[in-house]
């Protein structure tokens, strides 16, 4: 089927002739993922709710807001961009998540959860201003709903007069309890079709009775709520005041149609609460829907064959459990990336010391100033990007209290395949800002343990910053020589070289081959970033012909622009840094688009001496 007519075809033609349309897109979505890596279980489980909300509802007019947005697969299909996705996070191609500049079916561009219902309220309330009568979707899962900011916007829905649908894709927990056989009956009535028929008819044939139509409405309306308590248990939705319908089986096209279209008759914010199956439709991925919810490239015959391998990830887990056997005051803590931040094995060997607070990096921080007022030792374990929500805890919760605690900063600097949302570039400039921290950046897995060692060994609040993926291995015919703190070190030929290129983290190694390439040329490797040995590394460049900082950071407010009183003791300076928004693809293409190669830094080096 053409991309350009896949809406027309799913408005025109019946539900129950749809099947087809629903294999095609879950058979691109999966050769799609097989051949670029992305999101796999998630996406297969949303492939009949997203036909659906097609069918239902009206995009560009009506707007879709993404929770995460990594479920948007199906729908960026449908939008017309299936034969685009054979470029899925690829560089210059189709986006992992929801992007704002490659359709106008992208409302915003959504990588971190929770922020769905507050955008699509904000939406809705405009779209009541402004007088439109289109509908705002907000499309989330239960995973999102451990995430704070959801209740927020929640409690602020209650008692709105608004064309709002909030539906909750349950793939993984129950959302409210099952009380016996009753309560799963009385929920396929509510969310029947031919039961919102009757209801409504119903209704409408009372309110013709002169004097006592609305009376007995009302009663009637009474007398459903009151055995619809008795048999329902209220969930979180209803308490809040919102309306509510379902469960239903999201895999079910038909229904998952029915309830949206009942859904579209009320007049005031309604949660559509559906349950799919991650993984629906492709074996391996239904049996280990964990295993396939981010993957690299694979196999679609015999699905993924990946064995554990070695990665800062790794490394930095498998130390935590060394030091932890040995110390019963430290815990480790992470906000739903215990997979993903190499923290399973300290979760088997030390379940009561390893705590996973669900998708509530705010509550990690909080939480863990908790544990340190009251003597243990904890360590945070968050990839940089969703960091970025900590930063008011970790000023007012750790700082200002002058607490020990570690926080481990994993997939800092450039992130590939997730893109612009998930960039780790920005956790320096902001974390640096707090007073009193300590900042370290290694190289190396021996760095790495050491850093460690250090941090959740100290009396600070101190931070450790490492990249996605394995430690670069480069064999350097410099010599680096480590001063005495280890905080830093240099190349043996600084003394003679003429320029000297300052860097620190992952990048050091194409620092080192560009001072082989240019052969006069000398490296600085910083491995505690903040606060900087201004003093030591002063001396270092006194008299040099050119100190060039290489970062894989943003420029405003990095390691350059706060070693300005040591780099003016060369006599020029050039700071080389990332400037601005990183969009996704290989992690060497998004090199190449920062300037981060051999060639153009010798170039630019060469050019400025």
């Amino acid at each position: 089927m053409s991309d350009t007519n896949m809406i027309e075809v799913i408005k025109s033609k019946k539900v129950k002739e749809l099947g087809p349309v629903c294999d095609e897109i879950r058979q691109k979505i999966i050769e799609a993922v097989s051949k670029n890596g992305g999101h796999l279980s998630s996406n297969l489980g949303m492939v009949e709710p997203t036909i659906a909300l097609h069918r239902v509802f009206n995009s560009p007019n009506d707007k879709f807001v993404f929770d995460v947005g990594h479920q948007c697969y199906a729908h960026k299909i449908i939008t017309g961009r299936g034969d685009a996705l054979s470029l899925l996070r690829q560089f210059d191609g189709v986006s992992g998540f929801p992007n704002r500049s490659e359709s106008e079916h992208d409302v915003l561009n959504e990588g971190h959860s929770g922020t769905s219902i507050s955008a699509a309220l904000g939406i809705a309330e405009a779209n009541k201003l402004l007088g439109k009568d289109d509908y705002t979707i907000a499309i989330i899962g239960d995973g999102s709903l451990t995430n704070g900011m959801v209740y927020e916007a929640l409690n602020n829905c209650a008692g709105k007069d608004l064309k709002l649908i909030i539906l909750v894709n349950d793939n993984e927990m129950s959302i409210s309890k099952n009380v016996g056989g009753l309560h799963n009956y009385f929920s396929k009535v509510r969310v029947s079709k031919r039961y919102f028929i009757f209801k409504r008819r119903l209704k409408k044939g009372f309110r013709w009775i002169p004097l006592l139509g609305k009376p007995i409405t009302r009663l009637l309306a009474g007398i459903k709520n009151f055995f619809g308590r008795m048999l329902v248990k209220n969930n979180v939705f209803e308490d809040l005041g919102l309306e509510y319908l379902g469960p239903v089986n999201g895999n079910n096209l038909k229904k998952v149609v029915g309830v949206l279209e009942e859904a579209k008759t009320r007049s005031c914010p309604t949660v559509v609460h559906i349950r799919t199956k991650k993984g629906y439709g492709y074996e391996p991925a239904e049996k280990e829907p964990g295993k396939y919810h981010g993957v690299g490239r694979f196999d679609i015959e015999n699905g993924i064959n990946e064995q554990p391998s070695e990665s800062f990830s790794y490394v930095a887990g498998k130390k935590l459990v060394e030091m932890a056997e040995s110390d019963e005051k430290i815990c480790a803590i992470t906000a739903a990336m215990c997979d993903g931040t190499g923290l399973t094995p300290f979760a088997e060997k030390l379940p009561n010391r390893l705590y996973d607070v669900g998708i509530a990096e705010e509550h990690a921080i909080t939480f863990a100033t908790g544990l340190s007022v009251s003597g243990m030792k904890p360590v945070v374990v968050l990839y940089s990007t969703f960091a970025q929500r900590t930063f008011d805890q970790a000023l007012h919760d750790i700082a200002i209290q002058g607490l020990p605690m570690t926080l481990l900063l994993d997939r800092s600097g450039i992130v590939g395949g997730d893109g612009i949302t998930h960039q780790g570039i920005f956790d320096y400039p902001m974390f640096s800002s707090i007073p009193g921290v300590n900042i370290y950046s290694p190289q190396t897995y021996s760095e790495l343990e050491e850093c460690i060692e250090k941090a959740v060994n100290s009396e600070k609040f101190d931070i450790i910053r490492y990249p996605k993926g394995k430690e670069t291995k480069y064999k350097s015919s410099l010599e680096m020589i480590y001063d005495e703190k280890k905080t830093l070190a240099y190349s043996s030929n600084i003394e003679k070289a003429t320029r000297v290129i300052v860097t620190y983290g992952r990048i050091t190694s194409l620092a080192n081959e560009v001072a082989e390439g240019l052969g006069d040329c000398a490296v600085i490797k910083l491995i505690k970033i903040f606060p900087l040995d201004i003093e030591k590394i002063a001396t270092l460049l006194n008299g040099k012909e050119l100190a060039y900082v290489l970062e894989e950071s943003t420029k405003t407010g990095g390691v350059g622009e706060k070693l300005q009183p040591a780099l003016n003791k060369a006599q020029k300076v050039y700071i080389h840094a990332i400037d601005g928004f990183v969009e996704h693809g290989e992690l060497n293409d998004l090199y190449n688009f920062c300037g981060f190669t051999r060639d153009n830094i010798i170039n630019n080096i060469k050019k400025l001496t």
